[in-house]
């Protein structure tokens, strides 16, 4: 770990911090230990030297470098990351696995899960660098901790290096970003920012200015349970209905069949029986009309259903969890361009694409806080399979440095 640099030893302290989100808890944060990673950043940020350290009451915090640059009024720029991680994998990693100048191979996790360039072909572009990946088992995390460390790692270069000009920079580390929940108790007049950049990225170079259009929609199913011998014109199994239902979604139009600016319909969660049944989908598209012909799909279903077999068989409920972040950033260009500019004054070629989902910048761009979306370096997230170029978050740290100065530089 010690010829590692300090980026990539920071994510590392980061890593054993279990801090995965829960959709079915009511709690904020949604999960106790979001808040004790949230308590170590903020003692870690005034230990660095930041100003105005804050945890507010929905567990984001807050902190501020301080403009040195007196008597130039210069913009106040914004960072962003999540402190939660994905529910869809466990997140107990102990031990990360560093695989030291990656030779172009197979990376074995464990005796039973390796990440190879065959399954993965982007691991060809790390030959000959050190790369952080999980035991196999649980995810990584870089998804937001990479993040986190990135902005961590830019705001200590500023304090260390006190003769690099710069104007007021603001950070907020925010919780349950993965279940739609990260700004619910954000303060966009409060951070003071002018616009911002969530570092929620993946590969190195992703500056993603355009996201999906989301919303979930939740399915319960009352069915009518008796006798099987007796059933005969009495039985409604719902959970019958329920795979009914589900075999009605379009086939084709599901994340395992869509690419690029396609958009589906996910199933995420299934259960029940006779008496009762559950299931949820996610539901995405990029285009506003598309979007709403996606949902109106549902509840037509959710109607027809109802036709069929009674007034309050299926009970729908959708609820809009973010829009596309095109419809505003497109009125803020120079956000995206001073980003466009750093990365290339950092060696790093522009990505310019749209998201295949969603960051906490999706909704403070339409709260009032322009909030494009930058890389931190990582890959596969949600899954074991997650991996971390080191080169490529020290990128992401040298971008935001790069960010701070083109803004003071007008």
């Amino acid at each position: 770990m010690n010829r590692l640099p300090v980026a990539a030893q920071r994510f590392l302290r980061y890593v054993p911090y279990n801090t995965q989100s829960d959709s079915e808890s009511e709690t904020v944060p949604s999960s106790p230990s979001i808040k004790i990673f949230a308590e170590a950043l903020a003692d870690e940020c005034a230990a660095i030297g930041l100003s105005d350290v804050k945890i507010n009451s929905g567990c984001c915090v807050t902190a501020v470098l301080p403009s040195n640059a007196a008597g130039k009024k210069i913009p106040a720029v914004g960072f962003i990351a999540h402190t939660d991680t994905s529910p869809d994998a466990p997140g107990n990693l102990a031990e990360p696995k560093i695989e030291y100048s990656y030779g172009g191979g197979k990376i074995r996790l464990n005796d039973n899960v390796s990440l190879t360039p065959k399954m993965f072909p982007h691991l060809k572009n790390y030959i000959g660098q050190d790369i952080i990946c999980t035991d196999g088992n649980a995810l990584l995390g870089a998804d937001n901790k990479a993040g986190i460390a990135s902005i961590m790692t830019a705001m200590e270069f500023f304090l260390q290096n006190k003769d690099v000009p710069h104007g007021k920079v603001v950070i907020a580390f925010t919780p349950d970003e993965e279940i739609g929940r990260g700004t619910d108790c954000f303060d966009v007049k409060l951070f003071g920012a002018d616009f911002a950049y969530t570092v929620d990225g993946g590969e190195i170079g992703e500056l993603e200015t355009e996201s999906f259009n989301a919303a979930k929609a939740s399915f319960v199913i009352n069915g009518a349970s008796v006798h099987p011998g007796y059933a005969k014109d009495v039985m409604k199994n719902a959970a019958l209905i329920a795979a009914k239902m589900i075999g009605a979604f379009p086939r084709n139009e599901t994340p395992s069949e869509t690419e690029n600016r396609e958009g589906f319909y996910h199933l995420t969660e299934v259960g029940g029986d006779v008496g009762r049944a559950w299931f949820t989908y996610i539901i995405r598209d990029f285009d506003a009309e598309n979007f709403a012909l996606r949902k109106k799909f549902t509840e037509k279903l959710t109607q027809d259903i109802n036709d069929c077999y009674g007034e309050g068989t299926a009970v729908l409920k959708i609820k809009d969890e973010y829009r596309n972040m095109a419809d505003v950033l497109k009125n803020f260009e120079y956000v995206v361009t001073i980003a466009e500019r750093a990365m290339k004054l950092a060696g790093v070629e522009p990505l310019k694409r749209a998201i295949r989902g969603g960051t906490d910048g999706a909704r403070l761009s339409f709260m009032g806080l322009p909030c494009p979306n930058i890389f931190a370096g990582g890959h596969n997230f949600h899954g074991p399979y997650e991996y971390l170029p080191v080169p490529s978050l020290l990128k992401s740290v040298e971008v935001i440095i790069n960010i701070v100065r083109e803004v003071y530089n007008g």
